[in-house]
């Protein structure tokens, strides 16, 4: 699959916005737009293992497609919801568990990038990622 490898973060855009509307303080949202992110991403038909690696922390993720799992975010923030395929892009539907919000994320592969795409309350945000 496309996506399998390691990705490195090359550039944000509208991402301190995003971090100001889920909440995160002016600190955590200056640190977190050069956190430095990598991801390793491996399939194996519906599952997926993938390694987030940040000035912050590292966290290993495991998850198949359609079925919820729990996450949390750098800041601490914690969610559930799943990954799912439509068309050729992933669309995460994720809950906050503290004020039942929906944060929504797309991964999609565009030329040679991994954009990841979040939304949450109208604001929209995109990272990109070239193969590292």
């Amino acid at each position: 699959m496309a996506l399998n490898g390691t990705w490195k973060i090359e550039k944000n855009e509208n991402y301190e916005k995003f971090m100001e509307a889920m909440g995160v303080n002016v600190m955590k949202r200056k640190l977190g737009a050069h956190d430095n992110l990598k991801l390793t991403i491996q399939q194996d038909g519906n599952k997926f293992t993938v390694k987030e690696s940040s000035n912050f922390r590292t966290l290993d993720i495991e998850f198949t497609l359609g079925v919820d799992f729990e996450y949390s975010l750098a800041d601490g923030t914690e969610l559930t919801g799943s990954w799912n395929m439509e068309g050729n892009k992933f669309v995460g539907k994720f809950t906050r568990k503290d004020n039942g919000k929906l944060l929504t994320a797309y991964r999609e592969i565009v030329g040679d990038e991994l954009v990841q795409t979040y939304i949450y309350e109208g604001v929209e945000a995109k990272r990109f990622f070239k193969r590292g």
